[in-house]
């Protein structure tokens, strides 16, 4: 059969009736995303167009039949609340929300920069964690009045569309996007022309990018897109797709990223009579080329490289989210130096670029460029995402300070958070609005009688019976896709079953996460699947990159078991996880299942959401699960973290597993009342609900970024740029004399005395450490005594510190003295056991944030 087939595809929006006119206001926000309200004024446009149309307002308007939009206009009701919720969307952009009553000093902007941006279905720029974790952030610090204002790209063709060949194997499909069918605009000046900026590129050649905007609740997304027609046909495609190309691509859109989406900020803020942001967050390593941006434009106002980097970093929050150094973008240094030997950067020389991503350290390599080592040297404020993950990034990254201990390496951790109310089902939501008095799922009384067992339980069935019904339908598309004008087999209606415990795995599809670890022993995993008493079934989700073969082959290897037609019923693969997918699978599975490689699970947020829901994790100790696990809210795989190979702790985490399974995990789910109600499971619903919802929200996690990163990046950026940037040039001074000094500070010797000799707690230690500082002053360094228990080795543990004073001929020795100096002090033994102690020096200055932070120690020997 000849099917015509479009050359281009566009948009026609409807011509609203103008008592309806608010609906293009309310469509053209990106709140409805998230505000149930809103989406169901949509929805009550046409039901079944909203669904196909995958809950996209935009897409809904422009399919509408006109006379149904006439219908409606005259509906004075329907009317009355299409105004209602635009009155409420006005409301929540112009009043004062929580940032705003937060007292004391606050940055008045921040600029928070991602790879990848996932906010809805309907602007598909997103490929994972990441992206939705991104979208997440925009959406709480809109709920909380944070002035932030993110920067991104616009991917014409995003990440990619998943499909499955008839023999299992991925298949990625790149569908084009139009922008004037997006909820976005682009930005322009007063006099109606499009904002562009422009990057300087080897060759005498120039990229050129037009700058979008959407509007996410209160907060502004600027996304730059460079397919417009001032590029030439090769730069045109640099925005082509989310994660493609090679190395010199993925440096492309890096630069652009970072580069052009700060003069992108530069220009937004003018163009809104702001002064430009105070801090700046590089979620990531990919976006760190802005902090290169800021120093240039620095140095145009007068400051050496130096001095603007001190600017610099004490503004840049720098989260990390990976706990592999295979994970991080590492450029061959010579394709970076080609790109920064231009006039990319006035003032700014490629060697001091080159030295910023140097892997210094040993082991490290002398040929690449890193991405991650450059954010960590540009961000005085840098946080992991799990109190884990930031164990383990502090190891990762240690040697880039040299002679500390990896918990005194300057990386704190704030564990992420999803937003509650994107990700927890309107039945849910609604039941908390009417039993329990407010539809804030995370503050509401789970523990409340208000609610009755029976009451919740029905609503978690429901949500069950939703998602089952969206799987059938997804895997008769697929099937649809495979075999046009075919009739799908009957038993695809009969794919999953309401009644029985659904467990989920969905996310991305790297070798670590461990897809198929579940199918081990595939016996076993049949026989979990058919028990007689209480069975199970699995749903599974997730994108391999398409470069990652290994990848590819798991989720081969998991589709044609799920071909079993013994158990194609029980256990499914759905082609093209995304956002509308995961709203409807996580509320509707009983158990989320989660299985990394510990400890290489940098967070996942994945079980975050389904516990938002009731759900309850089953999980290796990994990410934030360790911090939340409590015995009453899931189960903890155990990890065999000694096996002596990864095929034997596979075997003995794949056991654990199916025990889990078989005699905790199900038994109590089968467990009914008269009342069919598992009292037990609900037990552990309540209390996952009324633990967790709180901790796990998204506006806690933007709250600790506010406090314990914002507001201290604010206030060091603030100090140096006073006077003329006074301190930051006072402050680059310091900084190279004490480096240039330091290999002559020495801790000569150490005296101890005053304990009995048999220590008891409650002695005193009393120390004297003699040191030679090389022409510095006492007021330039902490000679610290750092004390502990001792174990094997001579190393120590938890550890604490206490501070020497000079005595007071070293306070009046002058920096040319060079005899040695005589710091004292006392540390009182408060614990029984091994104990043990050393003596350092280093660097001090108010405007360090840790002493580690210039990696210069010296320690006694």
């Amino acid at each position: 059969m000849y099917c015509v087939k479009a050359i281009r595809r566009f948009t026609v929006r409807a011509v609203l009736p103008e008592p309806l006119a608010a609906l293009e206001e309310l469509a053209e926000n990106l709140r409805w995303s998230w505000h149930e309200p809103t989406r169901q004024l949509f929805e009550h446009i046409e039901p079944d167009l909203w669904r196909i149309v995958g809950h996209d307002p935009a897409a809904l308007l422009g399919g509408v039949d006109p006379s149904r939009l006439e219908e409606l206009a005259a509906d004075h009701d329907y009317v009355s609340g299409v105004n209602s919720v635009r009155d409420d969307l006005r409301e929540y952009v112009e009043k004062p929300r929580w940032y705003q009553g937060v007292e004391g000093k606050k940055p008045k902007l921040i600029a928070y920069f991602s790879p990848e941006f996932g906010i809805a279905a309907a602007l598909p720029q997103y490929s994972g964690g990441l992206g939705i974790l991104a979208g997440d952030h925009l959406k709480s610090a809109s709920d909380l009045g944070v002035p932030l204002v993110g920067v991104g790209l616009f991917y014409r063709a995003g990440y990619f569309s998943q499909s499955i060949s008839p023999d299992g194997w991925q298949v990625e499909k790149y569908p084009l996007l139009d922008p004037d069918g997006l909820p976005l605009s682009v930005l322009r000046r007063p006099d109606g022309s499009a904002v562009q900026v422009s990057l300087a590129l080897p060759g005498e050649r120039s990229l050129h990018a037009r700058v979008w905007q959407a509007t996410v609740g209160r907060i502004r997304l600027l996304m730059l897109d460079t397919d417009i027609p001032e590029n030439t046909d090769d730069l045109r495609l640099v925005t082509d797709r989310l994660y493609g190309g090679g190395g010199e691509h993925r440096l492309l859109q890096e630069l652009l990223l970072g580069v052009g989406g700060a003069r992108a900020v530069k220009q937004w803020s003018a163009l809104n009579g702001l002064a430009e942001p105070e801090v700046f967050h590089t979620n990531e390593g990919h976006a760190g080329f802005l902090g290169l941006e800021r120093i240039s434009s620095l140095i145009g106002e007068g400051l050496t490289f130096q001095e603007a980097l001190q600017v610099t970093r004490a503004g840049t929050v720098f989260t990390t989210h990976t706990p592999v150094a295979a994970g991080i973008d590492r450029f061959d240094r010579d394709l970076v130096r080609r790109y920064f030997s231009t006039d990319l950067l006035p003032g700014v020389a490629a060697d001091d670029v080159l030295d910023l991503g140097t892997e210094s350290y040993e082991g490290g390599s002398p040929h690449v460029f890193n991405m991650a080592i450059m954010g960590l040297r540009l961000g005085q404020h840098a946080n992991g995402v799990s109190k884990l993950h930031g164990e383990v990034s502090r190891r990762m990254f240690n040697g880039l300070w040299p002679g500390f201990d990896p918990a005194d390496v300057p990386i704190d951790s704030i564990t992420n958070g999803v937003h509650a109310p994107s990700w927890t089902a309107p039945a849910l939501l609604a039941l908390a609005q009417n039993r329990l008095g407010t539809s804030d799922s995370t503050a509401a009384d789970w523990n409340s009688p208000a609610v009755s067992d029976v009451e919740l339980w029905s609503v978690r069935n429901q949500m069950r019976q939703h998602f089952v019904e969206d799987a059938r339908r997804r895997i008769i598309a697929a099937w649809r896709e495979q075999n046009p004008g075919g009739i799908p087999p009957a038993w695809m209606n009969q794919v999953f079953d309401r009644r029985i415990l659904t467990i989920g795995f969905a996310r991305r599809v790297p070798t670590y996460k461990r897809l198929t670890l579940m199918m081990h022993d595939p016996e076993r995993l049949k026989a979990l699947l058919l028990h007689p008493e209480h069975p199970i079934q699995i749903v599974i989700a997730g994108k391999s990159h398409p470069a990652d073969e290994e990848g590819k082959r798991l989720i081969q290897k998991m589709v044609q078991f799920a071909e079993d037609p013994e158990l194609r019923k029980r256990i499914a693969f759905l082609p093209d996880y995304n956002i509308a997918m995961a709203q409807l699978m996580y509320p509707g599975t009983d158990v989320w299942l989660n299985n990394p490689l510990r400890p290489l699970e940098a967070c996942g947020t994945s079980g975050m959401k389904a516990a938002l829901n009731g759900a309850l994790n089953l999980s290796i100790l990994d990410g934030w699960w360790p911090e939340y696990f409590d015995g009453k809210n899931g189960w903890a795989i155990p990890s065999a973290d000694a096996a002596g190979d990864s095929e034997e702790r596979d075997t003995l985490e794949a056991e654990a597993l199916y025990e889990l399974i078989e005699h905790h995990v199900a038994p109590p789910f089968y467990e009914r009342n008269e009342d069919d109600v598992p009292e037990r499971w609900v037990k552990s619903i309540r209390h996952t609900l009324a633990t967790l919802s709180p901790e796990l929200s998204a506006d806690r996690m933007v709250r600790e970024y506010v406090e314990r990163l914002y507001r201290p990046a604010g206030t060091y950026r603030a100090k140096l740029v006073s006077n003329n940037y006074r301190a930051a040039r006072e402050l680059a001074v310091w900084k190279a004399r004490i480096t240039q000094a330091w290999p002559g500070v020495a801790v000569v010797h150490v005296e101890s005395g005053g304990v009995k000799p048999v220590p008891q707690v409650g002695d005193e230690l009393h120390l004297r450490a003699h040191v030679t500082l090389n022409g510095l002053s006492p007021d330039d360094v902490t000679v610290e005594v750092v004390y502990g228990r001792s174990r094997d080795g001579d190393e120590l543990e938890n550890l604490s510190r206490q501070v020497l004073e000079p005595e007071p001929d070293t306070e009046q020795q002058s920096g040319a003295d060079q005899s040695p100096s005589l710091f004292t002090g006392t540390v009182q033994l408060a614990l029984p056991g091994s104990f043990g102690y050393s003596v350092r020096i280093v660097p001090r200055n108010e405007h360090l944030v840790s002493p580690a932070e210039m990696g210069l120690v010296a320690v006694a020997s």
